[in-house]
């Protein structure tokens, strides 16, 4: 975009941010405030035609001791009321007072508007005066309550500002913001600021949240072993009903750990897991020997079983489960019987591959049932 369609959009800005603003003014007639809330102007102060507006004014020292001066657009009144080259100049009469030490500035946006804002041409020749004194002990520039207005002309100045320089600049969405930087309580913040903020907070409570659009889930790889059910990894492998993981795993266990005390009751490196999980996920072959460490593929096992989407024993058979305990102790066995047998095809076979694995006699049941499906 060229700097003509920048200027005009700026101008497109600030009337919707005066269109948004309009029900919520109290007083349309604040901007040519004379008053500089403090002490009155002397008539015989060589800027007295811009100061006595309070647009710019000194306000005492941040929080790490460094001058502040506030600039105020809600003062800013019209602009055939105001000689802009003349406000450039108190600016720099201001600043000049304590630009030899380190210094901070905190602009409050709220205010301007198309009938006091300076020409674009004077926002440049505005910047390019500032020249290396006023830029290098600058060490903050605050913009408070920014709009879309701030970042046309941000764009408008980016090939003139330095990164340093850009660096230096924060923007702050609310009053409150300020006090994790300065001394809140010497601002002398304009009550017109100050009732736009609460219009902005009392908008945001009512402003209902933001709905989280929630990506679709990913498919599976064809070669996912984790997180998908049973009957997907009975699909991707031909129909063999326990999943390759488990073989393996299984296998392992069977040839170096029946004799190890605490076998799926001791953790593992959580690295090491996920590792080999996108390992098995992206179809390539695991070698638990490499990673010397028999209770990893007894996690991974425990991994499998935990991130099937529905249990082992299904989401259907869940009360009859609870309620075994309320069968009489005669008829338990039986009506265990009746709810495993009622599983799943793929459910029932892994159920029974699982079992007799834990049934094998160097290893007591009681520990590995207590440890895998804890």
């Amino acid at each position: 975009m060229s700097e003509i369609d920048f200027e005009k959009l700026a101008e497109i800005e600030l009337r919707k941010d005066e269109a948004e603003n309009a029900d919520t003014e109290e007083s349309k007639g604040s901007f040519a405030t004379v008053s500089n809330g403090d002490a009155e102007i002397s008539m015989s102060h060589p800027y007295y035609d811009v100061a006595r507006h309070n647009i710019i004014h000194f306000v005492g020292d941040d929080n790490l001791g460094r001058k502040v001066i506030v600039f105020s657009c809600c003062h800013l009144p019209p602009s055939y009321q105001l000689n802009h080259s003349r406000l450039l100049e108190y600016l720099k009469y201001t600043l000049d007072q304590y630009v030899e030490n380190d210094y901070t500035v905190v602009y409050f946006h709220y205010g301007l508007n198309s009938k006091n804002k300076p020409s674009l041409s004077w926002l440049q020749s505005a910047y390019k005066e500032f020249d290396r004194k006023y830029k290098k002990n600058l060490k903050a520039l605050y913009i408070v309550h920014p709009t879309n207005f701030i970042k046309i002309i941000w764009n408008i100045f980016k090939p003139l500002i330095s990164h340093k320089f850009g660096k230096k600049v924060i923007y702050l969405n609310y009053l409150t913001d300020l006090r994790d930087h300065l001394k809140y309580d010497q601002l002398n913040i304009p009550q017109e600021v100050i009732r736009h903020d609460e219009n902005l907070r009392t908008k945001q409570k009512k402003k209902p949240p933001t709905p989280v659009k929630i990506p679709p889930p990913r498919p599976p790889l064809p070669t996912q072993q984790f997180g998908v059910s049973l009957q997907y990894l009975k699909a991707k492998n031909k129909g063999e009903l326990i999943p390759p993981v488990m073989k393996h795993t299984v296998v392992y266990l069977k040839r170096k750990g029946l004799k190890v005390e605490g076998l799926f009751r001791r953790s593992a490196s959580m690295q090491s897991i996920k590792e080999i999980q996108k390992l098995y996920n992206q179809g390539k072959s695991v070698n638990f020997d490499e990673y010397e460490d028999i209770h990893i593929p007894a996690v991974i096992l425990k991994t499998l079983l935990r991130e099937l989407p529905e249990p082992l024993l299904t989401f259907a058979t869940y009360d009859q489960i609870i309620g075994i305990t309320s069968v009489e102790s005669s008829l338990r066995v039986s009506s265990c019987k009746e709810i495993v047998h009622g599983l799943p095809e793929q459910n029932y076979a892994v159920l029974k591959f699982l079992i007799c694995f834990l049934h094998v006699e160097s290893l007591p049941l009681v520990d590995r049932n207590r440890g895998l499906f804890k």
